[in-house]
């Protein structure tokens, strides 16, 4: 029998296939402890589990160390230059080449996953009575005070905002966007409507799948209850007008700044009529980030 916490579940008929599937990138003691909460899981004996890593070839040798110290552990290694969605890209498609698998199972490497959580994640998929589902997983900052990535509602469709839902103790909450830190997804939606979109180098390819799987009448789940802490320390900064025009331009247009192209391209396939004001809004960020900064401090 499998449990979401105190909730008992229909138990799957037969053995199924997981993939875990997670990058890495110059920064192992993170990927270690991610890894160590992953192998230490108990799963039900109804799963059969295999977990991959990426490493986009790290200076800090993170492959070479989880080679040795997790034996477990498929890794695989990047040219070096493919960035979170590019990595996870690529492993996926490599995954997905050897047809075998029921459900893939994305993770970032900063998640530490509590006790537990893998079954509890598993089990929630069938509380729904859907055929194709994404399942996310809340994450909580390591003081457990604040929810860092999980999933999120469209408050307004024409400017694209959204709140994040604090999950139920039991139930799932239907969502249309969500972070790719904990992303459980079944094959029926793979065979559906593909993986990660490839005009994505870094960020936005996680918001792009869910709303793509929305808007293509699969269900997005907030799964109950919280699943590890992944503090929120690598989020998209607006940088100060003491800095360097030339700087900004540059971050502006980074895949880990404000992914200028691929931030438009975003929002013209899914909230175009956004499009004019999100435009304005990066440039005036961009030259003028004290103007941006008052604006915000008087609408708040």
């Amino acid at each position: 029998m499998l449990y979401c916490d105190d909730y008992k579940m229909t138990s799957p008929t037969k053995k199924i296939k997981l993939a875990i599937l997670s990058c890495s990138y110059n920064r192992l003691k993170k990927t270690a402890r991610f890894l160590e909460s992953v192998v230490k899981q108990k799963i039900s004996a109804d799963y059969s589990v295999d977990i991959y890593l990426l490493d986009d070839n790290s200076p800090d040798r993170t492959a070479n160390y989880v080679e040795s110290n997790f034996p477990s552990v498929h890794v695989l290694k990047g040219s070096g230059s493919l960035f979170w969605a590019g990595g996870m890209r690529t492993l996926w498609g490599q995954v997905m080449i050897k047809d075998e698998y029921d459900f893939f199972l994305l993770f970032n490497d900063d998640v530490v996953l509590f006790n537990g959580a893998l079954n509890r994640l598993l089990s929630a998929y069938y509380l729904s009575d859907y055929a194709e589902n994404i399942i996310l997983g809340t994450v909580q900052d390591t003081k457990k005070r604040n929810i860092t990535y999980g999933g999120q509602k469209i408050t307004n469709r024409f400017t694209g905002n959204t709140v994040t839902l604090e999950p139920d103790t039991v139930n799932l909450k239907a969502c249309e966007i969500g972070n790719a830190n904990i992303m459980l997804v079944d094959k029926s939606t793979v065979n559906k409507i593909g993986i990660l979109s490839d005009l994505y180098t870094h960020g936005i390819a996680d918001y792009d799948y869910t709303l793509k799987a929305v808007e293509n009448g699969l269900k997005v789940w907030v799964a109950p209850g919280y699943y590890g802490c992944c503090d929120n320390d690598h989020g998209v900064k607006w940088l100060s007008q003491r800095t360097p025009l030339k700087k900004r331009i540059e971050y502006l247009y980074s895949p880990k700044g404000l992914a200028y192209k691929q931030h438009l391209l975003y929002v013209r396939k899914h909230f175009p009529l956004s499009l004019p004001i999100t435009f304005i809004k990066l440039w005036v960020k961009t030259l003028f980030p004290f103007m941006y900064d008052m604006f915000k401090k008087d609408k708040g």
